[in-house]
């Protein structure tokens, strides 16, 4: 069983686990599969709105298949969510990415 499998099967066992969903959308990520990683990243904001980094990471993937105005939306829901949760860090970089996006 490889890495990607053994995650979903994990997931499978405990869907509300965000750590590895978050693990299965960047493993997705590092392999290639963007849109997945796009899709794992949106299943993890929908379990856990306030959890910005998934935007961060969600927003980079939208870039890289240059869905530039989703990446922005993206980003900037991401800067709600850390403001939510009172995220200085992520904050900070999400509006840094937003602002280097344009």
């Amino acid at each position: 069983m490889d890495r990607l499998d053994a995650l979903r099967m994990l997931l499978q066992q405990d869907p509300k686990n965000r750590l590895v969903r978050y693990g299965l959308a960047m493993e997705l990520a590092n392999q290639g599969n963007r849109e997945g990683a796009v899709e794992e990243f949106r299943g993890l904001i929908d379990a856990d709105p306030d959890y910005a980094y998934a935007y961060f990471h969600c927003a980079q993937m939208l870039e890289k298949l240059e869905r530039v105005d989703e990446a922005r939306e993206t980003y900037r829901q991401g800067i709600d969510a850390a403001g939510r949760a009172g995220d200085s860090h992520a904050l900070a970089e999400l509006q840094e990415a937003l602002d280097r996006l344009g």
